[in-house]
Order: C-alpha cells, then sequence, then structure tokens
C-alpha cells in the first residue's frame, strides 16, 4: 500500500485556506520563499499573490512582516486571515497604545504568524529595535510597484526599504505587484536590492475582464445606459478625474434609482470611511471616486470598474480596471474618452514642478495611453504589449473584437483639418474649427471673417461629431497639440509631413452606438451562470441571504464568509454533511466550524420545502 505525504504547504492551503490546488506559480514562489529566497512576484489582481507570503509566513518560524501601504488595506487583510484561523495583526495609527504594545508583545512572544504595517511606521526607530527582538520568518512588500519614482502610486518610503536587506540579510523578502512595465520592474529589483531575487511572472492577462472604450458624448447619460443595460443591479466603482465631479456624479445616480456613494480625499475622514466600508459590506452599492480610493480594495465581487475621465496611463488603468472581477467571474471596464481629457492631463503634466525627464516619461505613459484608446485592434492584446507581453490573438472579449471599427484613408481629411489650424494663426480651439471645416455660420465665424478663408466649407463630408474624432486622433497621434494655456489647437514639427504628403493617416471611424456590443456581453454573463437550473439558483440567492445575515452579525463584509463561486457550488452539490461540505472550495476547518451548521441546516431546509411543494 502506498502512502502519498502531503506537503506542508499543500495541507494549509487544503486545511486552512479551504482549496484544493494551487495556481500557476504560487507553488514555486512558496516553495522558494519557505526555502529562505527572496522572490520578486507579478501576478495579476485576484491572481493569488497574497497566498505566496501567507504560507511561508505560517511554515517557517517566526513571524511574517508584511509592508502595506494602506491602513484600510491591512484591516481587511487581518480579518480575512482571523476568519481563516491564521493568527494576524496589524500595526498602525488606528491602535491605541495598549493595544500597541499588546501587538509588540505578541511578536516577541512568537504568538503571531502575521503582522500588517505601513512602511513609514516600519522604518522608524522604535520598529526596527522591535524587529531585532523578533523571530523573522520573512518581509512581504506588497503593491512594490510604490517604489517606483515614474509610477502612479509612488510612495518616497518605499525607497527607504532597502533597510531591510542590510538590517536583516539572512530574512527572506518577498516584493509583489500587479503593475509594472518593463522599466518599474528593474527599478523595484534595483530598489529593493532584489539582483538575487527568483523572479516568477504569470503575466498581466485579466480574461474576465471584458474591455470598452467609447468616444465621449454626455458621459453620465453613457454611464447610466451601460449601467441599466448590463449591471441594473451589481456593485462597481466609477472614477472621476475631479472631487467635484465625483459628487456630482454620486448625487445624479442616486437621483435615478442606484445606491451611488461618494469618496475622494476632500471629505470628512469618517464619511469616507462609513461609505467605503457600506462598499465592501453590502451588494448593489456603487462608489463614484476618485483614484484616492482602490489600492488594494479586496472586494472579490466588483462587476464592473468605469472611468468617466481618462487615467493618466495604461498602468494606472490596468490597476484600476483589475479591481473589477477578483473572483475570477465576468467584469467589465467601460471608460468614456474625449479631446478635453487629453488637453486636461497635458496641462497638468506641464504644469506639474516635477522635473523634464520626468515629465518626459509621463507624456510616453500618456502617448501610450492614447494608442490604445484609439486602436482598431484587440485592446487586451495592445495593452498586454505595452507590459512586453505577447497575445497571440485577438482576445473576442473587448469591444474592438466584439465589434470590430472601421478605419479609413484619413491623408485628406488630416491635410484639411491642419490647413484650417494654419489659415486660423493657430490660435483657435476644435469648436471654432469644426464650424469653419463644415461651413457653419457663427457670431464668432463673422467676428474674424472665417468665412472667407479656404478652409471655410472645405470639410462637409464630415459631420461634426467625425471632425471631433479626427481632430482628437490627430492630437493623440502628435499631427497636432494643445496650447496648454489657451486651448487653442497648434501645429507641430510632425504635421509637416502630412502637409507635404510625405505621411498616410490612418483614421479609426468611431462605431455608431448600438445595443451589440452590450448584448454580447449580457449573453456571455448569462452563459457562465446557465449550468444553474431554477432549483439551483433559488438555493444559491438563499444561501447569499444566509450569508449576509452571517456577515452582519459578524460585522464583516458577505466575502468574508464565503464567495459566490462557493455558495454557487453549495447550490449544485447540496451538502448534507460535514465531510461534504468541507469539499466546497473555500472551506477550511475554520469556516466549517464558524459557519458549516448554518449552511448545511439552510442546505437541508430548503431541500425539505423543495420537497413538500412539489408533494402539494
Amino acid at each position: 500500500m502506498s502512502i502519498t505525504c502531503i506537503s506542508p504547504a499543500m495541507k494549509i492551503l487544503n486545511e486552512t485556506f479551504g482549496y484544493r490546488n494551487f495556481r500557476s506559480h504560487q507553488r514555486e514562489v512558496i516553495d522558494h520563499v519557505v526555502n529562505g529566497g527572496d522572490a520578486f512576484v507579478l501576478m495579476p489582481t485576484g491572481g493569488g499573490k497574497s497566498l505566496c507570503y501567507q504560507i511561508p509566513s505560517i511554515i517557517r518560524d517566526g513571524v511574517g512582516i508584511v509592508v502595506s501601504p494602506l491602513i484600510a488595506l491591512m484591516q481587511d487583510q487581518v480579518r480575512a486571515m482571523q476568519q481563516v484561523g491564521v493568527k494576524a495583526a496589524f500595526l498602525n495609527s488606528t491602535l491605541n497604545l495598549e493595544e500597541v504594545y499588546d501587538v509588540e508583545h505578541q511578536m516577541q512572544d512568537g504568538e503571531l504568524d502575521l503582522v500588517y504595517i505601513a512602511p513609514e511606521r516600519l522604518l522608524n526607530e522604535r520598529t526596527l529595535w522591535l524587529l531585532n527582538r523578533c523571530k523573522i520568518a520573512l518581509f512581504a512588500i506588497d503593491e512594490a510597484h510604490c517604489v517606483s519614482q515614474w509610477g502612479h502610486d509612488f510612495r518616497e518610503e518605499y525607497l527607504k526599504l532597502s533597510v531591510l536587506h542590510e538590517q536583516f540579510p539572512d530574512i527572506p523578502r518577498i516584493a509583489l505587484t500587479a503593475t509594472a512595465d518593463g522599466p518599474t520592474r528593474r527599478e523595484i529589483i534595483e530598489k529593493l536590492n532584489l539582483e538575487n531575487a527568483g523572479i516568477f511572472s504569470t503575466g498581466f492577462d485579466r480574461p474576465n475582464i471584458s474591455y470598452r472604450i467609447v468616444p465621449k458624448k454626455n458621459p453620465k447619460e453613457q454611464l447610466l445606459r451601460f449601467l441599466e443595460t448590463e449591471h441594473p443591479s451589481d456593485s462597481g466603482i466609477v472614477y472621476c478625474m475631479s472631487r467635484k465631479k465625483t459628487e456630482e456624479t454620486a448625487l445624479w445616480l442616486a437621483q435615478r434609482g442606484r445606491t451611488a456613494l461618494p469618496y475622494h480625499a476632500g471629505m470628512d475622514a469618517t464619511d469616507r470611511q462609513k461609505n467605503q466600508d457600506r462598499f465592501l459590506r453590502e451588494e448593489n452599492i456603487i462608489i463614484v471616486a476618485t483614484i484616492a480610493f482602490g489600492m488594494g480594495i479586496d472586494k472579490p465581487d466588483v462587476r464592473f470598474v468605469a472611468h468617466l475621465d481618462l487615467p493618466k496611463s495604461i498602468e494606472a488603468y490596468y490597476q484600476e480596471t483589475g479591481r473589477a472581477g477578483r473572483d475570477g467571474e465576468p467584469a467589465d471596464a467601460f471608460m468614456t474618452y474625449g479631446l478635453a481629457d487629453v488637453i486636461l492631463l497635458r496641462q497638468l503634466q506641464e504644469k506639474s514642478e516635477a522635473d523634464e525627464k520626468h515629465k518626459k516619461v509621463e507624456r510616453r505613459k500618456l502617448d501610450a495611453l492614447l494608442g490604445l484608446c484609439e486602436t482598431t485592434s484587440c485592446r487586451r492584446k495592445a495593452m498586454l504589449s505595452y507590459f512586453g507581453e505577447e497575445y497571440p490573438d485577438s482576445c473576442g472579449n473587448c469591444d474592438t473584437c466584439l465589434v470590430p471599427p472601421e478605419d479609413m484613408d484619413g491623408t485628406l481629411a488630416a491635410r484639411k483639418a491642419l490647413f484650417a489650424v494654419y489659415m486660423t494663426n493657430q490660435k483657435f480651439g476644435t469648436g471654432h474649427l469644426i464650424s469653419i471645416l463644415t461651413g457653419k455660420m457663427t457670431d464668432r465665424i463673422l467676428q474674424f471673417g472665417h468665412n472667407k478663408i479656404k478652409a471655410f466649407g472645405g470639410g462637409t463630408e464630415f459631420k461634426p461629431d467625425e471632425w471631433g474624432s479626427i481632430f482628437r486622433q490627430l492630437v493623440a497621434m502628435g499631427y497636432l497639440s494643445v496650447d496648454m494655456e489657451h486651448g487653442s489647437i497648434k501645429l507641430t514639427t510632425t504635421s509637416k509631413d502630412i502637409i507635404k504628403g510625405d505621411a498616410q493617416v490612418r483614421l479609426r471611424k468611431d462605431p455608431i452606438p448600438d445595443k451589440k456590443a452590450g448584448s454580447s456581453r449580457k449573453g456571455r454573463r448569462e452563459s457562465e451562470e446557465a449550468y444553474l437550473s431554477p432549483s439551483e439558483k433559488n438555493l444559491f440567492n438563499h444561501l447569499k441571504q444566509v450569508r449576509l445575515a452571517l456577515a452582519k452579525e459578524a460585522e464583516l463584509p458577505a466575502f468574508m464568509v464565503f464567495s459566490d463561486s462557493s455558495l454557487r457550488e453549495m447550490a449544485v452539490t447540496r451538502p448534507k454533511n460535514e465531510v461534504e461540505f468541507s469539499a466546497i472550495s473555500g472551506v477550511g476547518k475554520n469556516k466549517l466550524q464558524r459557519y458549516g451548521d448554518d449552511f448545511i441546516s439552510a442546505i437541508l431546509k430548503f431541500i425539505a420545502d423543495e420537497k413538500s411543494c412539489l408533494k402539494e
């Protein structure tokens, strides 16, 4: 008779976390760190990065120290660990002095598996003194892209984390991120002294997220159509660039029947925290936020992320959209985009106090994002290419794949646009230029005599919206620029290539909005649950109510009790005892003990009630 030996890592995965198998590269990372090696881990959001340091912290002697950038993130992570029976705590400013001393004593006495701490606190003398008196299992540096001075989430304190290597050279370190292009990866490795670390990358693709970018035309109405058509009762995040727009959009959605809450750095801290807690704990909540919201938000069932304004880079877009569908189930990324976004971001770049080297990097990043917005090919392929990852074919899960846009030879249109800019001495914005090209007789046209120039009425083959798209694309391509002070359209050094006929221009035709793309996504989502029978769907919904009641009683977000996928598995297999219930994915020993009786009783009662109804 053969005896199968289960490894400590697999035993913890099964018994503590309730999962049967590791995902891509998790096992390799865990084994590497358990054996004392440093590691740099690049995994997409929702890819299982946390287990890569949580399991080694449990296996190795001592306490795992996790550097985490946000208080809210630490608190959520600690609560999630305690739910599965892992001894975890945090050190941050929310604790009083007595609570701080209690955690510190537990660390020194070896009573904790994990302690989460902000980089600022980690680097103070008292904390370093404390760490020298503790048995340390490992150091995990979460959200490691914060070390990059070129990144959108730069935190200066992250640059000083090299002290961990200097003061604790024999303790393994693991740096983790979901967002890092080639230069950022190299910077992380250099700044954290991880040159000898094992590099583990599972790529950037989030196949469950469907990407869609549409020309901006009354963005709030576009958002409402998107929500009504595809997410009538889902939780999601809407990003706006300004605090004012955040407040206005949340109020506007609330007036139209959605539970929408604002979140931005200018709000009262108590109100901001209250809104975040509601988003985490309740269902069908929409948070309307600036980028102040989101890093490390662990809510797995966010079904959509919408941008009403252009983010600053592909990295920012990737990370923000990555907050959707962390549970691996279908989710949407929706964005409205227009020339005004480009102008505003260019202005912010030029007015910043950064040096010219930094501005150059920021301009390059924005140009790459504009390329993603204007592409006629697969958006996923374009985005992954930016991160240095080849995608073999079109994804079939973005707007350009589902409804392929047409392109056209735009050389003549580009010449007409540039000629109009030249004839008006580069002093006017797109609205005035479009009026000239379409022959619209406005007061300003008459005031400046622009009805008498050759460009007037020379572009009547295109509608005003189409000319708006043409100007937007020419700015994105660098053939035109925007005066940052006055907003007027200017020629660039490359304009002459078009004017002289040395360059050919292909332009994207903006698609006419219809229901085709939406219905494709709706059908895709429905197909994911098509295997549930009516009875199974009823049980699934019943179990969600059981979960909600237990979560409210424990003052926890519902997903910390069980994920939707676990409930769906329960609805299909209908476990009737502890042995069957423990086979459900996500059911470890601690959750079996905490929640097993409640869910098993609910399932048995549902089955009995169902049989009774059938007899009647």
